[in-house]
């Protein structure tokens, strides 16, 4: 198709693939513990996972571009085992997605866990199913339908970051410019043509995505 970058394309997807998968593995835990416990913690704990709600996106980019920049933790660190720092490269943008797109996870789980309650555990360990069976074999089935939602939220969410992307990782072609970074380039080049069939295929996939689970999830449907 005239006028689509595929190498942002590619890298977008790549991105959003990436940053689902390991936020899917960070968020269970993270979502379990936040729906059973009730430590004076938790509020804490809530609050801070779910700031990318609330908090523009180029403030959490630009905190995180200080933790990794050379007089950062994160970066001082990095010197210090010999490794790249992560600003303006595909992997601080990795880390600086699955910050950003957390909570988008860990909230339909932790709904899911909190919804399915310890009946389920307790009657799993009269059988003397073990803790990992019993969370695989039990709880999983049982939260499906919030682990799709889970899924395409997170995955959705990562295509359309721009604020923190910029910050985090500039508009370095095949390294970290992304699809939301070169609609921003093509209009800031007044290139308006190129624009329209990224922002009308974002658009449509948007649409296709929250179509699509609002059809599929029952969670979601009007009873």
């Amino acid at each position: 198709m005239v006028g689509v970058d595929w190498s942002a394309v590619i890298l977008t997807l790549k991105l959003a693939t990436m940053t689902t998968l390991i936020l899917l593995v960070v968020s269970t835990p993270l979502a379990w513990h936040l729906a059973h416990t009730r430590g004076w913690w938790r509020g804490p704990i809530n609050a801070v996972v779910n700031l990318p709600f609330v908090l523009p996106p180029t403030v959490l980019g630009f905190y995180l571009l200080v933790l990794m920049g050379p007089k950062g933790l994160v970066g001082s660190l990095c010197d210090a085992i010999g490794i790249p720092r992560l600003p303006f490269t595909f992997y601080g943008l990795l880390v600086a997605s699955v910050i950003y797109s957390l909570p988008f996870v860990v909230q339909p789980l932790q709904n899911a866990f909190e919804s399915i309650g310890k009946g389920p555990i307790e009657a799993a360990a009269t059988l003397r199913a073990s803790p990992w069976d019993t969370f695989f074999s039990v709880i999983v089935p049982m939260a499906k339908s919030s682990y799709i939602t889970a899924i395409v939220m997170g995955f959705a969410h990562t295509v359309g970051e721009f604020g923190v992307v910029m910050m985090i990782g500039g508009d370095i072609p095949d390294e970290t410019r992304v699809l939301s970074v070169t609609i921003y380039d093509h209009v800031e080049s007044l290139e308006f043509t190129q624009a329209h069939y990224l922002s009308a295929g974002l658009l449509v996939f948007s649409f296709i995505v929250l179509l699509l689970l609002y059809l599929f999830n029952p969670n979601k449907r009007r009873k």
